[in-house]
């Protein structure tokens, strides 16, 4: 084939211009020069800028940013496979830069399971839009019409001669073509795809396991300073009074700063305390454990999380206020055979990610540069502007990969702390946290209770349905009076309710936020899943009917669900539109099926192991979780999980395979151990000694059976497979004990 090579005089000759750097629009994203990012990701200086998500170097190199944060998730290498299938990029060329907070990229906070499910038209969209106009370049400049040549493999190749010109050569060209009209931009066929759908490894897999990254501690800078911060234990509580004498005579101690006071509404701003500024890690923890301070700890000092939980369940019973309902809940359990009732608690829980929060931030050159393991780069420049009383263009910020993350990091207020220290030193500011500190002082899942009843008939129908769910809001970080589940919250897991139920009542009460909530891996789906998945399994062995078929015949025929329309709730379906990602009992039903075929749920065990079976929809896919246990001596082990999703069309199975594989872990830690408690308004627990996960000992086998609709469009990953797992687990436990534990974790009641 010839490979023809554009001379820089042909080229200026032939599209008459001068040389210099370049942007190649995109219609959807932006298309001038003028309009790139105020600063540009780090992009190599001779590469061409196609669009802020493309460059392309001379030696035919193709930078894609990813403007998601990586933390082991894989959104890095999906984001450009989406963008490189579509461009006809080569993956050798391929270079993936991290992208910097800037608002053109659309949402970058890396939560939510959205990465994909919220992009993959647009990055297909962009991949498509600059492939044709590379395309476009080459036919004119060879005078043929552009139907003669086509993309592949960074080249543009004629059809009729056989030559071919490569991106780098054409990209300056190209970004003088107009701008394709989105509504005539071709796509690929599905079956055309070479990464999408495609195991693609990990683009830092090689860096990260041989520990040539960046993560937020391992920033450096010329005159950093490092802080250690002594936070107040109970939230709204002050500064009384400190005395720095004795930490300021630890040698490498520079100072001794008070925290600024944390507002009624928390939203991401620092929490009270006093910081100690040092020259180095040792001195700042060092100078920290000799501060002396008073605390005026507020009205949270008596909270205790067991009074409080006996105030939820008070409240469920004596003041309920209804949400959603359907047909007369009395008059169905008035003809039901049996009502069974029954009551569940998830406590508070804590991240815990293997990284703590780590920010760097440095006011120089009239900005504020911050560098910080965070998931949502733009709530640092928001943040950081509001508590500065800066504008938000006046902050540049980097994400370093995340040692893990599971929602913490969304909130960055652990980036606002190093943003305050570093103007009030005037030198580059790390803030350092301790496992200690990530526990102590985090944003938590809310503690939950939960009362489920029902009623069947003789041939085990459902006849009638009622549920109350209570625990504080995560919108209570963001306005102090929000103290109910919301709308947002209720629709995961409650409020879309997947079975076929004539008669539905569904209610919630008041709680009091006494810590800071946050939104963490699955979010409140994780009570959600734990009560109706525990509670469906109840019912199934009160109609004596495996559990897998009492689901079936609950979910009734095949059909998408509008939950507003049946129930009158104002279901959220995680920001996604029904006639896009419709509620489908059709998927919920296909990947129980999946589960169930592919699992030994019937085989005959030995006394004290017991199968159990849970299913879930979620951040708009579908998972189903069978786990078996073993319960021997009052020891509880986890043996075996089976996991089967379907998230609509998979991006890579690889990491879809790793994500379920890290959820049921995930899940195994809440369902055994996860639990944080509060006395005196202050956390208990501090660290792994006293809030363990699960490790290399105690994880069970996990099979994944990917089940996904590959006509469907992508559906979350990260967090659907969590919801269905300590269901399962307690599930199991009751098949292999007959006693029903419905309050989480279970090492309260075995040894795991």
């Amino acid at each position: 084939m010839n490979i023809s090579k554009l001379s820089r005089r042909d080229f200026l000759s032939y599209a008459g211009i001068a040389s210099g750097g370049l942007l190649l629009g995109c219609s959807s994203i932006t298309s001038s020069t003028s309009k790139l990012p105020k600063f540009v990701d780090s992009v190599e200086s001779e590469s061409q800028r196609l669009n802020i998500f493309i460059a392309i170097k001379p030696d035919n190199t193709v930078e894609i940013v990813s403007h998601r944060v990586e933390m082991g998730q894989g959104s890095k290498t999906g984001i450009p496979q989406v963008i490189a299938d579509e461009l006809e990029a080569n993956w050798a060329n391929v270079k993936v830069i991290q992208g910097l907070a800037d608002k053109r990229y659309g949402d970058q906070n890396t939560d939510g399971s959205t990465s994909i499910r919220k992009f993959y038209d647009k990055l297909r969209e962009m991949g498509a839009s600059a492939r044709t106009m590379l395309e476009q370049a080459a036919a004119d400049y060879w005078k043929v019409p552009i139907d003669t040549v086509y993309a592949k493999d960074n080249y543009v190749v004629n059809k009729n001669s056989g030559g071919k010109l490569s991106y780098g050569n054409l990209a300056e060209l190209a970004s003088k073509k107009p701008l394709p009209a989105v509504e005539l931009l071709s796509y690929k066929s599905a079956t055309d795809f070479k990464y999408i759908g495609k195991p693609v490894p990990i683009i830092d897999l090689n860096d990260i396991v041989t520990g040539n990254t960046t993560y937020g501690i391992d920033v450096e800078l010329p005159n950093l300073l490092i802080a250690s911060i002594e936070r107040c234990p109970v939230l709204h509580g002050t500064v009384k009074s400190f005395d720095p004498t004795e930490a300021l005579k630890v040698p490498g101690v520079v100072d001794v700063i008070e925290m600024p006071a944390t507002p009624a509404t928390v939203v991401y701003f620092p929490l009270t305390g006093v910081a100690v500024v040092a020259t180095n890690t040792w001195a700042a923890l060092q100078g920290r454990k000799a501060l002396s301070i008073e605390w005026q700890l507020g009205k949270n000092k008596t909270h205790n999380s067991e009074d409080a939980f006996e105030q939820f369940k008070s409240r469920l019973k004596n003041t309920p206020e209804t949400v959603a309902q359907k047909g007369d809940v009395t008059k169905g359990f008035s003809v039901s055979t049996k009502v069974i009732e029954a009551e569940y608690l998830v406590p508070y829980l804590v991240h815990a990610p293997m990284e703590p929060p780590m920010a760097t931030a440095w006011f120089h050159s009239d900005i504020c540069e911050v560098w910080a393991s965070v998931q949502n780069p733009q709530a640092v420049m928001e943040q950081g502007a509001a508590m500065m009383k800066l504008e938000v263009d006046k902050f540049k910020v980097h994400s370093t990969l995340l040692g893990g993350g599971f929602g913490r990091k969304s909130k960055t207020d652990f980036a606002n702390e190093a943003i305050y220290l570093a103007d009030k030193t005037k030198r580059p500011v790390k803030v350092v946290w301790s496992r200690e500190d990530d526990i102590k002082a985090s944003y938590y899942h809310a503690g939950a209770v939960q009362n489920m009843k029902a009623g069947i008939d003789k041939l085990g129908k459902i006849t009638s349905w009622q549920q109350k769910a209570v625990y504080p809001s995560i919108a209570s970080t963001f306005d102090s009076k929000k103290n109910s589940p919301q709308d947002f919250e209720l629709s995961l897991g409650f409020g879309d309710l997947p079975y076929d139920i004539d008669n539905v009542l569904m209610q919630k009460a008041n709680a009091e936020a006494p810590v800071r909530i946050g939104w963490m891996r699955s979010v409140c789906n994780i009570q959600h899943s734990f009560a109706l998945n525990s509670f469906i399994d109840e019912l199934a062995h009160v109609a004596k009917v495996p559990t897998a078929e009492f689901i079936f015949n609950a979910l009734g025929k095949d059909r998408d669900i509008n939950h507003k329309e049946n129930y009158n709730f104002a279901f959220t379906n995680y920001g996604e539109e029904l006639e896009k990602h419709p509620y489908s009992v059709t998927r919920y039903k296909n990947v129980l099926k999946t589960l169930t075929t592919n699992t030994p749920i019937n085989e005959t065990l030995p006394k004290g192991q017991g199968w159990g079976v849970a299913v879930h929809r979620s951040f708009v896919s579908y998972v189903a979780v069978a786990t078996k246990v073993e319960v021997l001596n009052s020891k509880l082990t986890v043996k075996e999980i089976h996991c089967a999703i379907d998230c609509g069309l998979d991006i890579n199975p690889d990491r879809i395979k790793a994500q379920m594989e890290g959820a049921m872990i995930f899940g195994t830690s809440i369902a055994l151990m996860g639990n944080i408690d509060i006395k005196d308004g202050a956390i208990v627990q501090s660290n792994f000694h006293d809030y363990p996960v699960t490790r290399m000992n105690q994880a069970p086998d996990i099979i994944v059976h990917l089940a996904n609709d590959k006509n469907k469009v992508p559906g979350g990953v990260g967090e659907p497979g969590v919801p269905p797992v300590a269901p399962s687990i307690a599930n199991a436990v009751f098949a292999a004990t007959g006693i029903r534990y419905r309050e989480l974790p279970l090492n309260k009641f075995f040894t795991v």
